[in-house]
């Protein structure tokens, strides 16, 4: 028996079931690879579901939160400190808002943010609805689970006591057929990525932005998993033109280390007030430095430079193959759909041959590596990749 199998079996007999069991058990990361407790290495392409946005261990996160641990680890939301002013500080000068910022540890919290601004901000004027997208993701806590359109995560917890309306992804008509004046707000991700990083057409933010406008409702736009250069912007609504009322972050903002925040624009800037919401760790001193090492390395590094160019040389590599119906998304955030249901299939050949990915639908691969990510371990991806086709959808005599 392997340490890997032991620990699996530790796991699986101290801890809940709602992972089932993972297939590696980590030991130690570095750049873009992590090795097992067996002392295997993989190239990790998707990076902690877009978390891991400097790879593992990167020398600035490490510096920045061994630093900070030795100078203040914790405060509570009873006292300030320097390094959330300077982050709330940072994320509206990266997001162009005016506006205002909460901080707290997760993306479902950021939501749940969100949804206590908006029913606030409403609240005077009786509006209750909420309109998100069928298939979307917010979260799994009770709050953000009624506004996730995934039927099958959302279904087993209701009735939830919220008025939800749920609309085709990027269909413009079905909103303006959902929105009216007793809508408190839309929630919308500019890319769907558990549905398998599913974009909308272009101008799709910008007629919701326009439509909530003309009903008085928020447009909250979940850049949970599209923000901080996994598009190659910092925030993918950027492209759109748009203001949000609220915009929620998290994932590759901390770089491995947890946090998110709702950013408030207008009177949501304003709708919390002492007693309405809080976090004992919001705004962690630790969490706050990490994640100015993030957005400090990505600016001086000039990282978005080249996330767009390899997100392009992907898609040129795969294009001519015949098993690949589609790759999805944009930059280095990507839904490799297959024509057949084998995603699993191809997920756990990677797996045996060193590259971490995700099988996200039954027939799409989902990768999000680390925006650091060279030319060379992207072409071993594809290389791999096509392998495991190879080995698991073999092409009707032969490759094609």
């Amino acid at each position: 028996m392997t340490y890997s199998d032991e620990l699996k079996g530790r796991f699986q007999a101290s801890l809940m079931g709602n992972y089932g069991l993972p297939p590696v058990a980590v030991s130690h990361g570095e750049g873009r690879h992590l090795t097992d407790v067996d002392g295997k290495t993989y190239l990790d392409m998707i990076g902690g579901i877009a978390v891991s946005s400097l790879g593992h261990s990167h020398p600035a996160i490490v510096e920045a939160v061994a630093t900070q641990a030795a100078r203040l680890a914790h405060t509570s939301n009873l006292y300030l400190h320097e390094k959330e002013v300077e982050l709330a500080e940072k994320l509206l000068e990266l997001a162009a808002v005016d506006g205002k910022v909460f901080l707290c540890n997760s993306g479902t919290e950021a939501n749940e943010a969100a949804l206590k601004l908006v029913l606030l901000a409403g609240k005077a004027s009786g509006r209750t609805k909420i309109v998100a997208a069928e298939h979307g993701f917010h979260g799994r806590t009770l709050g953000s689970l009624s506004i996730t359109g995934k039927a099958a995560i959302r279904e087993p917890f209701e009735p939830l006591g919220r008025d939800v309306a749920f609309v085709p992804h990027g269909d413009t008509d079905a909103l303006k057929a959902a929105v009216d004046d007793t809508t408190a707000a839309v929630f919308l991700e500019p890319v769907q990525g558990e549905a398998g990083v599913v974009t909308a057409a272009p101008g799709y933010l910008a007629a919701a932005r326009e439509l909530t406008a003309a009903h008085g409702a928020a447009l909250v736009v979940d850049e949970i998993q599209s923000g901080f250069g996994r598009t190659g912007a910092w925030f993918a609504h950027h492209a759109e033109g748009i203001t949000p009322d609220v915009i929620t972050v998290a994932k590759g903002m901390g770089g491995g280390v947890p946090i998110g925040a709702a950013i408030g624009v207008g009177p949501y800037a304003e709708a919390l007030t002492p007693g309405t919401h809080g976090s004992t760790f919001g705004g962690n001193p630790i969490a706050c430095a990490a994640a100015l090492a993030v957005i400090d390395t990505i600016e001086r590094e000039h990282l978005f430079d080249s996330v767009a160019a390899l997100g392009a040389h992907l898609e040129e590599r795969l294009a001519d193959e015949g098993r690949i119906a589609q790759v999805r998304g944009t930059a280095l955030w990507r839904g490799i759909a297959l024509t057949e249901p084998v995603a699993a299939e191809v997920v756990a050949h990677l797996a045996a041959n060193g590259v971490l990915a995700n099988a996200v639908r039954p027939d799409t691969v989902r990768i999000a590596p680390p925006l650091t990510i060279t030319p060379t371990e992207l072409a071993e991806f594809c290389d791999k990749l096509i392998a495991a086709l190879d080995e698991v959808q073999p092409a009707p005599g032969g490759r094609p």
